[in-house]
């Protein structure tokens, strides 16, 4: 396969697809002209890597999950410490994300948003409280 038809068969943009392979992720052949091609091997770990993105996992956490997909005789503990890593990480994210929303909700809720000049948004924003 060439990189337009792994591109297509596993929903990655070809640039994504050379970035993996600039970074070491996958590692397809060439041909005698140069080109790459792609088995079905290679297809699979750019769908486990597109999989693996998608959930939020950095490249470094996706190299780990690759070489732990790869050893046969891995435990599955291991994985399952990343995995929860990565989960303690999603929850920090959501805490501030949901603080960020209670903070700006009560600030829309103070503002009159009239034509007067005061704006407790914009002075909560200033430091000037």
């Amino acid at each position: 396969m060439n990189i337009g038809d792994v591109s297509t068969r596993s929903g990655l943009p070809a640039k994504t697809i050379r970035y993996y392979e600039d970074i070491g992720l996958i590692k397809p052949q060439r041909s005698d002209n140069g080109y790459r091609c792609f088995v079905e091997a290679d297809l699979h770990k750019l769908a486990f890597l597109g999989r693996a993105r998608a959930l939020g996992f950095t490249i470094e956490d996706c190299r780990m999950l690759m070489a732990l997909y790869e050893d046969e005789s891995r435990a599955s503990g291991d994985v399952k410490q990343l995995a929860l890593e990565h989960l303690s990480k999603i929850e920090t994210k959501i805490a501030d994300l949901q603080a960020m929303r209670d903070t700006l909700t009560e600030l829309v809720h103070c503002c009159a948003g009239d034509n007067r000049p005061d704006c407790p948004i914009l002075k909560d924003l200033s430091g000037k409280v």
